[in-house]
């Protein structure tokens, strides 16, 4: 029994601490303010997409960046093709007369992080002053790149991240990834709104090409495949403080869609887990211990309540049925807090990206995110993973 009471008292704790995060997630959220569009002066920007086996989806990617409403005389736009098996690489150098440039990564020895290296040689090339990536399978919005840069001018940041948002679900699993989503992209929005910048996505990313090189670029990041984003957020936060931002505007919004089946989730989120081992900050690493140790507490009270009371029904415990109800409890309270401070952030952030209607999954989704994320924590942080037909760590 008194082994039991110091457990409910550790599970108590973590509770008390993930309510803590989720409440320091919505102060950080508050305190971005939202960004209005008033002018830009010209700048030379270079957008970089490194692409590997796009064909599908690459030409509406290159047509919404030539639709942009910006000067096109101060705009430059870099396809890095990283060794693609079909039509990419001749689909982009179809856009050659519409200025569209295309560079083909030729790397004869075998390396980890293939996009990181696309993406340093692309900025190698590059004439713009500011840099921003995005990916060959995203869509935006004509008022896009002006938005972006007349963000960066007014706030004087040395890296921009900004919102990434699924669109055109096909069904409810892809809608729940869309949840799951807004959730890391509201996160990563917050951390940066407490000046403790922590996640962005390079799909949306923004920097000074002076910069990029002031920190080394990717220099002591670049063993690994994962992190050409986050990695390189922690090398600017470290430099420049608080000189990183976080684009609150709907028409700086970016779209993707949600991976079609289960196991292409899975790779996904292991390579975006892959990163948390090389954070700098190791108090990032220790808060993802402990709430990993939080949902893990709350599967272990589940499933030792239930087990202790059909062992009791069937006459096969001696063990008190007051011990198991205690435990379910405890469990019931806890997914109850969880809940609640999850409910109250994601509602701010679906409004932002215009999914309110999303919500409605959040009672599901907030049991299998449990189970979700006591898996990646250990499968991301262990073995290979595949990304882009490649086997990659």
């Amino acid at each position: 029994m008194e082994v039991l009471n110091v457990t409910s008292v550790l599970c108590l704790l973590l509770t008390l601490l993930y309510l803590g995060v989720i409440i320091w997630f919505i102060r950080g959220w508050k305190g971005l303010k939202s960004f209005t569009y008033r002018k830009h002066q010209p700048l030379k920007v270079s957008i970089i997409i490194a692409a590997r086996d796009e064909a599908e989806n690459i030409r509406n990617t290159i047509e919404d960046l030539l639709a942009q409403d910006y000067e096109q005389e101060y705009l430059e736009i870099i396809f890095i093709d990283d060794h693609s098996t079909d039509d990419t690489g001749d689909i982009i150098a179809s856009y050659a007369a519409q200025g569209i440039r295309l560079v083909s990564l030729n790397e004869t020895n075998t390396i980890n992080s293939y996009k990181k290296k696309a993406i340093e040689t692309a900025i190698g090339g590059a004439r713009g002053d500011l840099i921003i990536t995005t990916d060959a399978d995203c869509r935006m919005g004509p008022n896009w790149l002006k938005t972006i840069v007349s963000y960066y001018q007014e706030g004087g940041y040395k890296m921009i991240s900004s919102p990434v948002v699924y669109f055109e679900e096909k069904n409810r699993f892809e809608r729940a990834q869309s949840l799951e989503f807004l959730f890391l992209i509201g996160m990563g929005a917050s951390t940066i709104g407490n000046n403790k910048p922590s996640t962005c996505n390079g799909a949306n990313l923004a920097y000074e090409r002076a910069a990029f090189y002031e920190v080394g670029g990717f220099k002591g990041i670049d063993d690994l495949a994962s992190g050409d984003d986050e990695l390189l957020l922690h090398k600017m936060a470290d430099k420049y403080g608080n000189k990183i931002g976080f684009l609150k505007n709907h028409d700086a919004i970016v779209y993707t869609q949600a991976k079609p089946t289960l196991r292409e989730f899975i790779q996904q989120r292991k390579r975006w887990a892959s990163k948390s081992t090389r954070y700098k900050n190791k108090s990032i690493i220790v808060l993802g211990v402990l709430v990993w140790l939080f949902n893990l507490s709350i599967l272990l009270n589940l499933l030792g309540g239930t087990m202790m009371l059909l062992l009791s029904a069937f006459g096969a415990s001696s063990i008190p049925t007051n011990i198991a109800q205690q435990l379910l409890y405890l469990a019931l309270l806890q997914l109850s807090i969880k809940f609640i401070a999850e409910f109250l952030f994601l509602k701010k952030v679906t409004q932002f990206a215009r999914r309110p209607e999303l919500m409605r999954l959040l009672p599901i989704l907030n049991i299998l995110h449990i189970i979700y994320l006591i898996y990646i924590g250990i499968a991301g942080n262990s073995g290979k993973y595949s990304w882009k037909g490649r086997m990659v760590r």
